[in-house]
């Protein structure tokens, strides 16, 4: 039974030595501020800024802080895929080049994820325990995405603030 095991972890730990020779993704790390900075049109005020850096940009925005293990394959891997898809749902680095109807819907799935307690997703906050919104985070992040929605209201008349429904 010893022998088994001696071959086993030493296996794994030849897979994983073999997997640092993977290449990492590219990191999700801009110099400047994006000029569609969902900041450069709505007001954000600062203690909204401090919930949405710590809870919500590593995945949706332009600018990812990673921690020291994101160099270790698989993990530099998966944090790539996680850190992709994020920004496919929402990016606020480039919020403002989205079309007002889906700014405003995405604003609506801020409120809706945070709410229900979908965002940030519980494998995020397993280690940045700092990431997991209080009941007054999540009103505040609520509170804010409702006042955007409603300048956006009074500003675009009410027909284009709604996606267009897909073709089956």
């Amino acid at each position: 039974m010893k022998k088994f095991f001696k071959y086993f972890f030493g296996t794994i730990a030849i897979l994983l030595l073999l997997a640092q020779l993977y290449p990492r993704p590219v990191k999700n790390e801009s110099a400047t501020v994006s000029l569609n900075d969902i900041g450069n049109k709505y007001p954000v005020p600062a203690n909204v800024e401090a919930v949405l850096k710590v809870a919500c940009y590593d995945c949706h925005t332009s600018n990812t802080v990673y921690p020291w293990y994101s160099k270790i394959q698989p993990v530099s891997m998966w944090l790539g895929n996680h850190i992709k898809d994020g920004k496919r749902h929402l990016n606020f680095s480039e919020f403002l080049s989205y079309r007002i109807a889906k700014q405003y819907h995405k604003l609506e799935e801020v409120e809706e994820t945070v709410e229900e307690g979908e965002m940030p997703l519980s494998s995020y906050t397993i280690i940045h325990r700092d990431a997991k919104l209080t009941e007054a985070q999540k009103r505040l992040l609520i509170e804010w995405s409702r006042s955007v929605r409603d300048s956006l209201k009074t500003t675009y008349p009410a027909d284009s603030l709604v996606l267009p429904k897909r073709k089956k």
